[in-house]
């Protein structure tokens, strides 16, 4: 986070609580990043919104910059305006889509999640950052070495936030039910289970400095244990990571980043593994 010099906010005109740039602003304020303001709209001229609002932010201190554009769709809109910019991380308010649309149709906001090559902040409350709890999402269980580096990921940014905010950071990670159909004997009782993922976070916790009280582990499946933890915590922020593969359609079905993205109560970060940016910027520069 500390690292990220551009940020790039997606600006609702139409939508006057301005969450996005509230949040822009508290990370520009640390990070020192410049502020890329981005409306996206094909039918009307937001040139003079844009220049007293940059204007505004200037007076302010923030070094800002804005344009309008539009690419196709929205999602692909904020990707390529991301690409040329370099901007490091993407914010943007997240608006929930009607059940019916969204059994219907992939909601822009989880087209964001999958193709932006960068980092997401996708911001669902006012709800202060300062003082609070961040919440970071990992599967200990899954140690292959494209989870470990995402974990890695995971939580320093967990802990950067928290130190932005002069936050707790808590760490959640699901485990499966007891199968008894499962090949490994250790997956068929739920003590066993317990037992052998207490041993994983161990060193895990080791490696990150992460106090008992501040790891959940918790059984049973991710995409509901996650909003449940983050909401018994109060949590502001939860970190979350996808490693679901592109592939050609990029139909990352069920993952859990998109389908918790409605159920919580706060804001998310969004983190993607390296070789999976690595393919998705290549698929935008050859879009």
């Amino acid at each position: 986070m500390q690292a990220i010099r551009n940020l790039l906010v997606v600006m609702e005109p139409e939508r006057p609580e301005g969450l996005a740039l509230k949040r822009a602003k508290l990370i520009a304020g640390v990070t020192q990043s410049q502020l890329h303001l981005l409306v996206c709209d094909k039918k009307h001229d937001h040139s003079a919104y844009l220049k007293d609002l940059c204007a505004t932010l200037n007076r302010e201190g923030y070094n800002a910059s804005g344009q309008q554009a539009w690419h196709e769709n929205l999602h692909q809109t904020i990707i390529s305006v991301q690409q040329a910019e370099g901007c490091g991380l993407v914010i943007k308010q997240h608006f929930p889509d009607n059940p019916l649309k969204k059994a219907l149709l992939t909601p822009d906001d989880w087209k964001l999640l999958r193709y932006c090559p960068s980092p997401v902040l996708m911001v669902k409350t006012d709800k202060p950052w300062t003082g609070g709890t961040v919440l970071a999402a990992v599967d200990v269980g899954n140690a292959d070495d494209e989870h470990r580096t995402l974990h890695a990921s995971i939580i320093n940014h967990g802990y950067e936030i928290a130190n932005l905010a002069k936050a707790k950071l808590h760490v959640i990670s699901a485990h499966p039910a007891p199968m008894l159909s499962a090949g490994d004997p250790t997956f068929q009782l739920k003590e066993t289970i317990e037992a052998r993922y207490r041993d994983e976070c161990k060193s895990f916790q080791a490696e990150y400095d992460i106090a008992d009280e501040c790891l959940h582990i918790v059984e049973g499946p991710a995409d509901s244990l996650i909003p449940k933890v983050a909401h018994q915590l109060n949590a502001a922020v939860t970190v979350i990571g996808t490693v679901a593969r592109t592939g050609i359609s990029g139909a990352l079905i069920g993952n859990t980043a998109e389908v918790v993205l409605d159920s919580l109560e706060s804001d998310v970060l969004v983190l993607k593994p390296e070789e999976i940016i690595a393919h998705l910027e290549e698929l935008v520069a050859n879009h």
